[in-house]
């Protein structure tokens, strides 16, 4: 039997190295060349306690003052982030054939101006944060918004992720809100463009497309999907707008789709629970499904 396995073992991988040649997405072996998704989960972590000094604390870190915790942590991401961004440019055409410094040089000035871009996104998460707080009266305090709710750090990662896209950096972006996705159940794509007062209620199962367009004071409640009308376009689809615009002071219940890119929902309207929308609304609409007949059937004794 001890034969038989280790036989079996030796056929099984002589198949699988056989299969590795064969130059497909599947078969990379280059595993130094490429953003480490560990590497960027501590990016996001080191961040946040950049927006978030007093939330989120590392005991490493001595605190004699802020200024010092700040310029350490700042320090840290900064370098490792141009260590991704390197390794993530490659995977642009643009940069694909770049030599090591020179993507390296890019990255030094990506990685800046991303960086110059945090007290911007500090004003844009402090108004998410009053939005949470004025829009959900289960709220105790805006602490309690900030330390645990899932809604807030899906934002938070998402803020950072469009910030690097806009600095057209591939990748890296992606894997930040995928982390947030698989943590919250919230699924933001780093294109998304989303003002100011954005305010997530439970969260999960939240889908936003890359094109979708939110604008101020926006609420979403769990399961609601801004998504693409049709995919069977491919990749021919890849540059155009296929999802969604939702205009200021927009409530979306539980359970609501709202789907392509020539769909808009006007301004103060509200989407009931369970909608499925593919045309535009007007302004200062409410939209809601018919309640379903209910039949309840009372058992008695026979």
């Amino acid at each position: 039997m001890r034969n038989y396995i280790a036989d079996s073992i030796s056929e099984v991988t002589d198949e699988i190295v056989k299969d590795l040649e064969k130059e497909r997405a599947i078969d990379n072996l280059d595993i130094f060349n490429q953003p480490d998704r560990d590497v960027i989960k501590e990016i996001i972590i080191k961040l946040n306690r950049i927006v978030f000094p007093g939330y989120y604390i590392d005991r490493n870190y001595k605190r004699y003052n802020i200024s010092t915790t700040i310029s350490s942590l700042t320090e840290d991401v900064t370098y490792n982030l141009v260590k991704q961004i390197s390794l993530a440019l490659r995977f642009n055409e643009k940069y694909e054939k770049c030599i090591e410094e020179q993507c390296t040089c890019e990255a030094e000035k990506k990685t800046v101006k991303f960086m110059k871009q945090i007290t911007k996104i500090r004003e844009y998460l402090d108004t998410d944060i009053e939005a949470m707080f004025e829009g959900d009266p289960a709220s105790y305090s805006k602490n309690e918004i900030i330390i645990s709710y899932p809604g807030l750090y899906a934002i938070a990662v998402y803020r950072y992720a469009h910030e690097l896209h806009k600095l057209g950096i591939p990748l890296i972006p992606r894997i930040m809100t995928e982390v947030a996705h698989s943590k919250t159940g919230i699924d933001i794509h780093p294109g998304a463009e989303i003002s100011k007062y954005f305010f997530i209620d439970h969260g999960t199962g939240i889908v936003i497309g890359g094109t979708t367009v939110i604008g101020e004071h926006v609420k979403l409640y769990q399961g609601v999907t801004l998504g693409a009308l049709s995919l069977k376009g491919g990749r021919a689809l890849s540059e155009i707008k296929r999802h969604p615009t939702i205009e200021d002071n927009v409530t979306i219940y539980s359970g609501a789709s709202i789907l392509g890119g020539d769909t808009v929902i006007g301004h103060d309207s509200i989407i009931g629970g369970n909608v499925f929308l593919t045309k535009s609304v007007p302004a200062n609409t409410k939209v809601y499904a018919q309640n379903q007949e209910l039949n309840f059937d009372t058992k008695t004794e026979a």
